[in-house]
């Protein structure tokens, strides 16, 4: 069975990926950054989904 890492939050994505929160919340509203998910009024991110989405960027 697979452990599931915990979801990543804007501010540790935007750590991984070394842009500003803001640019973030700029890609989701253009539809050209990393899948990411509601949950509640919260923002966040599966950790294997920013990966791929970085991979895919090569």
């Amino acid at each position: 069975m697979k452990t599931l890492e915990r979801l990543w939050t804007v501010d540790e994505v935007a750590v991984y990926l070394g842009v500003p929160a803001a640019t973030l919340y700029q890609w989701r509203c253009r539809r050209i950054g990393p899948p990411a998910h509601r949950v509640g009024k919260h923002l966040r991110y599966l950790p294997e989904d920013v990966r791929a989405w970085v991979r895919e960027q090569a």
